[in-house]
C-alpha cells in the first residue's frame, strides 16, 4: 500500500512539473514578457509624443504594448485627464512613464488602481500639496530654465538656441532644429500647481537622474530618488535622455515592468 502511494505520490509530481514546463514553453513560444505588458508614456514641456519615438520601438520589439499620450500642457488637470484616457484603455495593468514634467502628471494621476508602478525619466516628482516650482527650491536655476520666454498668453518657450545648448546638447543639431520647431509650449501656471497625490508613496518606483542635465538640476534629481526610495540609473545625459540613451532607457523601463 505504501509503496502504490509513494509511486502515486511521483507520478503527480512529474505530471505537475510537465505541466510547468509546457507552460513557460508555451509563454517563451507566443514571447510575451512577464510582469505588467501596457506602459503609458507620458511626455514632457517644450515636446510632443515624438520625443520618446527613439524608445517607442525598443519597447514593443519585447512585445511591450506601448501609448504615447499626448499633453496638451495647459493644465496639470488637463494633462491628468489625457494620461487618465490613456489608462483607461489599456486592457490590465499599466506602468507609467513620465519625463520631466510629467513626472508631475503620473505623481498625481498614478493612484488609480489599474497603475502597477512608476518611471521617472529626468522628472519631477513632488510631494502631495506641492507645485513643480515649490519642489525645486534650495537648487539653483538650471540654465535651461533661465532662458525660457513667455507669450502673451502666459505659455512658457525655448528659444531655438536654448534647445541645442541647454535642452538636447548631446543631440546633432539635425535633430535640435525639428525639436525647436515642434517644441510643446507649456502653461506658466502649470508650475506653480500642486498635486493633490503622491502615488510614488504607495507605488514601486524607478528613476533615471541625467547627468547632465540643464533643466532640472541634477542633485535635485538624486535627492528626488533617494526621497521616493527609487530603484535608480544615471546616464551620461542632457535633460532629454531618452532620446541620447534610448537603448539603456528602454531596457531600464521594461526591466521595471517585468518585475512588476
Amino acid at each position: 500500500m505504501r509503496q502504490k502511494f509513494e509511486m502515486s505520490t511521483l507520478v503527480t509530481i512529474a505530471l505537475l512539473a510537465a505541466a510547468a514546463l509546457n507552460a513557460k514553453g508555451s509563454a517563451q513560444a507566443t514571447g510575451h514578457p512577464s510582469g505588467v505588458r501596457n506602459i503609458v508614456l507620458v511626455h514632457g514641456a517644450f515636446a510632443d509624443g515624438s520625443s520618446l519615438s527613439k524608445v517607442i520601438p525598443l519597447l514593443q520589439a519585447r512585445r511591450l504594448t506601448v501609448t504615447a499620450v499626448q499633453n496638451p500642457l495647459t493644465s496639470l488637470k488637463d494633462d491628468v485627464a489625457a494620461t487618465k484616457r490613456a489608462i483607461d484603455d489599456q486592457d490590465g495593468r499599466v506602468l507609467l512613464v513620465g519625463h520631466s514634467w510629467a513626472g508631475a502628471v503620473i505623481t498625481q494621476i498614478g493612484t488609480d488602481p489599474k497603475v502597477a508602478g512608476l518611471v521617472f525619466v529626468a522628472a519631477a516628482a513632488p510631494n502631495a500639496g506641492q507645485s513643480f516650482s515649490e519642489m525645486s527650491q534650495g537648487y539653483p536655476t538650471p540654465p535651461g530654465i533661465a532662458r525660457l520666454k513667455a507669450d502673451a498668453a502666459g505659455f512658457l518657450a525655448m528659444p531655438p538656441s536654448a534647445i541645442a545648448s541647454d535642452f538636447a546638447q548631446d543631440l546633432p543639431s539635425s535633430e535640435t532644429a525639428v525639436m525647436a520647431v515642434t517644441q510643446g509650449p507649456i502653461a506658466a501656471a502649470c508650475f506653480r500647481t500642486k498635486v493633490t497625490a503622491a502615488a510614488w508613496k504607495t507605488k514601486p518606483s524607478w528613476f533615471i537622474v541625467a547627468k547632465h542635465d540643464r533643466m532640472i538640476d541634477p542633485n535635485l534629481e538624486r535627492a528626488l530618488a533617494r526621497k521616493i526610495k527609487a530603484r535608480t540609473l544615471e546616464l551620461d545625459s542632457s535633460h532629454v535622455v531618452m532620446l541620447s540613451r534610448p537603448q539603456q532607457v528602454a531596457a531600464f523601463i521594461a526591466n521595471a515592468a517585468s518585475s512588476l
